[in-house]
């Protein structure tokens, strides 16, 4: 793995990285020692650092995984469907990407996302995946494909995979259902979960080789713990802890997601107590040529790079462990906890309390204050554009990207709800102020949750609306705008920038 820095920002990092190297953070983090964030974090740091020795446990459960891959392959099972959240979702969404196989990630409350997720049940599994076993998503989820799998005349215990903590409901419901459960290691936070069951079993289900990604995060390990100015997990946090806290992460010549991945890392892990580093996921360039002020591009790719800024090249397992490591370091730098998450648990709250009370004529605002608001964000201020509709993966959205960078002039982060709220949502409600959110929020024929008062679109609109309401009590601008059901969130957004 090969880390090389600008020479400005080596300049600038210089004494930063020499900080990490004489409090032996590096060492310290792999002795798994909780005291590192301060006494007020040790409780929650010393049940989060498992992540740190994931070999032995990865090691036994890869043959269980691939036997199970081998017996639904067997039956003619092909298809995996991954129902999780956060962490839980975008690593072996990043996995599957490197690999090139085939994983639909179910990431959404978006009536048709649902709906489209629910075809080709005979040739069909699903991993249901979710750290508390509580969340509301994947709760929703599960329920929708055992009834789909019960209609269609097929044994949900014979098509569900279940990855949850130990003793989670989400685990006794499934062992009392007969389906194949995998316990995760509690010790290891969603976000610092890549090369654990969470990040293991969709993946390989799914057909990617999970023991070569093992076998590369064995081989890193010894020199990410190394207490060196050669370590990149170091070098890593001490050029993104800088002045220069918003790092525009470009994976489009590497490893594509990964960007998606680093930035719920970084942006859960580090974003709180008003402090944080905000990560973007998109080409640096357009924030440049705008004048986006305190830019740090971070080029990931998968040959060796030089330039300004951040350059990093290395296999997925160094990367997903270099992160990581690079981030808790940073939490120390910045003197924060970077294993808790207050602000997305305040979301949720806010969520389950719409539920209950959202109004089906809610108040939304018009394109022309949508307009008028990102025309007027500060300069240390950020752009957050939030979709609550059917996810799509499609050029457009990173040129659009740009074109709104160019107009506010400040850097800019587009999400899809509610898939954000579990990762760059901390940052949006307990990181560095000065955001502006425009939230779009598509109409959709209701889908019923089984067993459930509500459906599909009622949650993901009490999400949306939950999450305007704290982030409006945190003094930040808020933009509703709804987005009809023969319209399309894209070109909506394309109208406004028109």
């Amino acid at each position: 793995m090969i880390v090389n820095v600008g020479p400005d920002l080596l300049e600038d990092s210089k004494h930063r990285l020499e900080k990490l190297i004489e409090n032996k953070i590096a060492s310290r983090i792999f002795e798994q020692d909780s005291s590192i964030w301060g006494a007020d974090a040790q409780p929650e740091a010393s049940i989060r650092l498992g992540w740190t020795a994931p070999i032995e446990s990865a090691n036994a459960l890869i043959p269980e995984i691939v036997k199970l891959r081998d017996e639904f392959r067997a039956q003619g099972i092909t298809r995996v469907v991954l129902c999780g959240m956060g962490g839980s979702s975008l690593a072996p969404e990043v996995i599957c990407k490197a690999e090139q196989v085939e994983l639909l990630i179910l990431d959404s409350t978006s009536p048709t996302s649902v709906r489209k997720a629910l075809n080709q049940l005979d040739t069909t599994a699903v991993v249901v995946s979710s750290k508390s076993g509580s969340t509301v998503e994947t709760d929703s989820q599960k329920r929708i494909f055992e009834q789909a799998f019960q209609q269609a005349g097929i044994n949900p215990s014979s098509r569900m995979v279940i990855v949850t903590d130990p003793n989670s409901p989400l685990m006794q419901d499934g062992k009392s259902k007969g389906y194949k459960v995998f316990e995760a290691d509690p010790n290891v936070g969603g976000r610092y979960s890549a090369l654990t069951a969470f990040g293991l079993v969709p993946s390989g289900l799914a057909g990617a080789n999970i023991a070569k990604l093992i076998s590369d995060a064995n081989t890193a390990l010894p020199y990410l713990a190394k207490d060196s100015s050669d370590n990149p997990a170091l070098v890593i946090s001490a050029a993104m802890t800088g002045v220069r806290s918003r790092l525009v992460i470009d994976d489009s010549r590497g490893i594509q997601g990964f960007a998606d991945w680093a930035e719920q890392l970084i942006a859960e892990s580090t974003g709180k107590e008003g402090k944080g580093i905000l990560p973007v996921a998109g080409n640096p360039e357009a924030e440049i040529s705008a004048g986006a002020e305190n830019v740090l591009p971070a080029l990931v790719s998968s040959a060796i790079a030089e330039g300004d800024g951040l350059n990093v090249t290395g296999n997925l397992a160094e990367l997903f462990l270099a992160f990581e490591v690079a981030t808790a370091a940073s939490g120390w730098l910045l003197g924060i906890n970077p294993f808790d998450q207050p602000d997305v648990e305040s979301a949720k709250k806010a969520a389950r309390e719409s539920l209950q009370s959202i109004e089906t004529d809610s108040s939304f605002d018009t394109e022309d204050q949508a307009r008028k608001a990102f025309k007027e964000i500060s300069a240390d201020g950020y752009l957050s554009i939030q979709i609550y509709a059917d996810r799509r993966e499609s050029p457009e959205i990173e040129q659009l990207r740009e074109r709104f960078v160019k107009i506010s002039g400040v850097p800019v982060t587009i999400g899809w709800g509610p898939r954000f709220l579990h990762s760059t949502g901390q940052f949006h409600k307990g990181g560095t102020p000065g955001g502006v959110f425009i939230q779009l929020v598509q109409d959709d024929l209701e889908l019923e949750v089984p067993g459930r008062d509500f459906g599909f679109q009622k949650l993901i609109e009490a999400q949306a609306a939950g999450d305007a309401k704290v982030l409006e009590e945190k003094g930040n601008r808020v933009i509703r705008l709804k987005v009809s059901q023969t319209e399309n969130a894209i070109h909506m957004l394309e109208k406004l920038v028109d």
